[in-house]
Parts: structure tokens; C-alpha cells; sequence
């Protein structure tokens, strides 16, 4: 028997709880150097009373003002943990919720950053996209820079907001373009001249074609070789030929008096493109086409033309119908109807995978003043035009018949000329009916419609706004609308019914 045997237990021994065995006898010599390491800490007893209030007072820690407080106790100075808990512990947020948090945050981070990543990536390809197309038109400074030369001599604009465009269809042979004739190095003409006028309130749109082979006063103009032509009476499309697109202009301008405001040149490939583009225009044939000449071979019935075939049939002249310049012009006013209205149709404003084909075929095809050569100058211009109804898309071509000293040119037919000239200046309207419906016959002419001109000039002196007869009437007679009417067609044509 030791020393100790009898003696009662110390009251400061710290490790009497945890190192006495249940009867009482001490424990192995660690617990009792832990005793001897913190003997001032705590005073448990080995009585379940004892072990109560040390859970309690363990609890409690060092409250100031020793307070003791009741909560969620760490457990560290329980003892053994045999004895009874002075009540549940307080479950606060715990770490389960924390970490729900913490990823819930983590989430939203990465959503913010995913959606920030994909704002940018559509704004980076957006400004790519606009960039490549913006590029692709081409600016021709040289005839601005003509113009404004004779800016003294060129007309004023009538009425405010009104737009007038020359479109010059180019028959270049170089190039790419040599395979649809000879390249006589380079030379080119205005194949296709149209004056597009644009209503001031932008309801209405009216195309006046003006023959290649009109014969028209053309001015002295400046070349690429800076050399000078000498003012003539010559064919109209020669006029590109002697000075290019500023002399085409000051030709148009001293003919009708209409200040241009601006002009697009577009050339054979890039009219084949922008068909390709919209995925063909629908024609009917009366008669098949077989012409070398344009590349062209088509059976008679309904089909859809692709580029190149459309090319070819707004080119084809002596092959088909009488060989006119009239027939041709009057195939191309319907063709480039039908193009609208393809255009215009939902299948491809609506179709982004539809439009930007068309946009990148149409900014490659142009060349334009410096008033129209970015993406933004054209979309304002076609936003302005997207709501004109098509069948206010009007086609015509300007009174005019054989030339006298030479049948197969052609002269104006006045004044129907020069009130037509008029009507455009001064923004007023115009209506359009096939030319059968104006003559009051079958639309047949002498290939330079003189019937319809004629029957114009009868309809301007008092048949307005109704189809004629052919007749003339009194000088002067009120007609039954004061809205003149031509021979021509609009963009809201069947080709296929008429």
C-alpha cells in the first residue's frame, strides 16, 4: 500500500475526472502529471454532481463579471462525459449552410462572368462583321471631285428630303467580266442607267430607265488621263465611256434638270451575286431562250433564275421577243421588281442567315459617292425604303422614239419628257400600268414604244390617273385623278401572270 492510499482526493487536482478509474483509484502516471502541469484550472469531482457543475462552469468560460453563460459549449472541459448536459447545444448557421452560400456565390459569379464573356464575343463579331462589310464598298473620289468642279452649271434640289440616285449597271469587260465579251482594254459603258427617285416622305419610290442608245447633248468631261472630250451629240452610254460615272451624271442632270444627289455603280458579278444571294428570282418564259451570245439556254414555263442565268436574261436582246433595247429595258424593270420583292419579303430581313449574304453581296457589287460608301450611310438609305409598299415601287422607262436620223437610236418624245422630268423634280406622283392596259392593245410596238408614249403625252393632257385607250383627249380636260400615268410596271408584279 502506497502513501496515498488513504489520503482524500485533492480538490485542485485537475485531472482527478479523467484520470481515477470508476472505483476511485488513481490513473496511470500521465494523468497524473497532467495534473501536477494544470493544477489551478478546475476542480472536478468524481461524484455525478461534481461532473454537472463542471460541465456548467466549462460552459460558462470566462464570461466577464463571471457570468455564467448557457450556449453551445465547446465540450473541451467536460471531463469524462459521463455526466448529464445542462441542456441541448444551440445549432447557430453551422458550416453545411456555409459552404451552400459560398457556392451559390461561386455560381452566380461564374454565370455573371459566362454571360459577360458572351456579351463581348457577340460585340467583338458584330464589330468584325460590320467592319468586313463597311470594307467592302468602294468609294469613287475622282467623280466627286469632277462634279464639284462644275458644281456652278449642275442643278438644284427642288424639294427637301427628296433623294435622287443614279444606279449605272457597268459593262466592263475586264477582268472577270471578259468572259461576257471582248475586252478592248478596259473600255466600259453604261450597259443599264436608272434614275431612282425617293419620295420626301419615303412612301413611294419611282425608277426611270434611260435607253443606252438615246441620243442625248453630252458634255465636255475629264477622262483618267485627265485629258478633256469635247462637248457632242452623241449616244447617251457614251457618255461613261468619254468620263465615267461624273459625266453620266452631268449628261442625266443637263437632260431632266434633277440634281443627283448620289450614285452607285454596280457591275455584272456582283448583280450575279446578290441573285445568288436571296436564292434566285422566279420568272415565267412565254417562249424558251437559246442565245450564246448571253450564256443563256431556258425552256418556256416558271422557273427560278440563279446569278449567272439572271445575268443573262436581263442582258439577251436580240434572241428573244422583237431584239429591242425597249424589250430588254422592260425585262430588266421586272426583274429587278422581283428582286425587291424578294428582298423585301420576311425570308430574308428576318433570316440573319439570309441578309448578311445579301449585304456582303451587295456592298462587294458597289461603287458609290463618298456620300454613300459606309455600312451606315446604305443602312439609312434602306431603312428608309424598308416600309414602302411594293406595289409603290414603280418601274418606267422615259418617253422616247426612234431617232429620225437614225431608226435604231432613239430621241424624246416631248413635252411627255420634260413633265415627266418635271414630276420627279418637284416630288409629285405618278402612277404605272403594264403598256397593253395604257395602248388599249395587245402591248405589241415597233420595239421602241412609241404607242405608249404617245399615249402618254395624250394621258398627261387630260387622261391622268386611268388607263387609256390610245385616244387623245380635248387640251386641257380635267381627268377623273390628277395622278399622271405610264407605261411600266411595279415591284409587286407576278411576272408569271401578267
Amino acid at each position: 500500500m502506497t502513501e496515498s492510499a488513504g489520503t482524500p482526493a485533492d480538490p485542485d487536482d485537475s485531472a482527478a475526472g479523467e484520470d481515477r478509474t470508476p472505483d476511485g483509484s488513481p490513473g496511470d502516471e500521465r494523468g497524473e502529471q497532467r495534473a501536477q502541469d494544470n493544477p489551478p484550472q478546475s476542480t472536478p469531482k468524481d461524484t455525478p454532481e461534481d461532473t454537472s457543475k463542471d460541465v456548467s462552469e466549462g460552459a460558462a468560460g470566462a464570461a466577464p463579471g463571471g457570468e455564467t453563460r448557457s450556449g453551445s459549449g465547446s465540450g473541451s472541459g467536460s471531463g469524462s462525459g459521463s455526466g448529464p448536459s445542462s441542456g441541448p447545444p444551440d445549432k447557430g448557421p453551422g458550416p453545411t449552410l456555409d459552404i451552400t452560400v459560398k457556392r451559390k456565390r461561386h455560381w452566380l459569379r461564374w454565370t455573371a462572368l459566362g454571360a459577360s464573356f458572351v456579351v463581348l464575343l457577340a460585340a467583338g463579331a458584330g464589330w468584325w462583321l460590320y467592319k468586313k462589310l463597311d470594307g467592302n464598298i468602294k468609294t469613287d473620289t475622282s467623280a466627286a471631285a469632277e462634279l464639284k468642279a462644275y458644281e456652278k452649271e449642275r442643278p438644284t434640289s427642288v424639294v427637301h428630303n427628296a433623294e435622287n440616285i443614279l444606279l449605272i449597271g457597268s459593262d466592263s469587260r475586264a477582268g472577270d467580266n471578259r468572259k461576257y465579251g471582248r475586252d478592248d482594254g478596259g473600255s466600259q459603258r453604261s450597259d443599264t442607267t436608272i434614275l431612282l427617285h425617293l419620295a420626301a416622305n419615303r412612301k413611294s419610290a419611282t425608277a426611270m430607265s434611260i435607253p443606252r442608245d438615246l441620243m442625248s447633248n453630252i458634255p465636255a468631261c475629264h477622262n483618267s488621263d485627265k485629258t478633256a472630250s469635247k462637248p457632242q451629240f452623241a449616244q447617251f452610254n457614251w457618255a461613261f465611256e468619254f468620263g465615267g460615272t461624273a459625266c453620266t451624271i452631268r449628261t442625266v442632270e443637263k437632260m431632266t434638270g434633277v440634281r443627283i444627289d448620289h450614285f452607285m455603280v454596280v457591275d455584272f458579278n456582283g448583280f450575279k451575286d446578290m441573285v445568288d444571294a436571296v436564292d434566285g428570282v422566279q420568272i415565267c418564259l412565254k417562249e424558251p431562250i437559246d442565245d450564246s451570245a448571253a450564256h443563256l439556254k431556258l425552256p418556256a414555263g416558271r422557273q427560278k433564275l440563279n446569278g449567272e442565268q439572271a445575268l443573262g436574261y436581263v442582258r439577251v436582246r436580240k434572241s428573244i421577243g422583237n431584239g429591242s433595247d425597249t424589250e430588254r429595258m422592260d425585262r430588266q424593270q421586272q426583274f429587278l421588281g422581283a428582286l425587291v420583292n424578294k428582298v423585301q419579303s420576311n425570308g430574308v430581313l428576318l433570316n440573319p442567315t439570309r441578309l448578311y449574304p445579301v449585304l456582303d453581296a451587295a456592298t462587294k457589287a458597289l461603287t458609290t459617292d463618298p456620300g454613300l460608301d459606309s455600312l451606315k450611310d446604305l443602312y439609312e438609305l434602306v431603312r428608309g425604303m424598308r416600309n414602302v409598299p411594293t406595289d409603290k415601287v414603280q418601274f418606267l422607262t422615259v418617253p422616247r422614239q426612234p431617232y429620225r436620223a437614225n431608226a435604231n437610236r432613239d430621241e424624246l418624245v416631248q413635252p411627255a419628257a420634260n413633265r415627266l422630268f418635271k414630276q420627279l423634280r418637284d416630288d409629285e406622283p405618278l402612277a404605272v400600268v403594264p403598256a397593253d392596259e395604257l395602248n388599249g392593245d395587245d402591248g405589241k410596238n415597233d420595239g421602241h414604244g412609241e404607242g405608249s408614249e404617245h399615249s402618254q403625252d395624250e394621258d398627261s393632257n387630260g387622261r391622268s390617273g386611268e388607263p387609256t385607250d390610245g385616244e387623245s383627249s380635248a387640251e386641257g380636260a380635267p381627268g377623273p385623278s390628277p395622278t399622271p400615268t405610264y407605261s411600266g410596271n411595279n415591284a409587286a408584279t407576278d411576272l408569271c401572270k401578267q
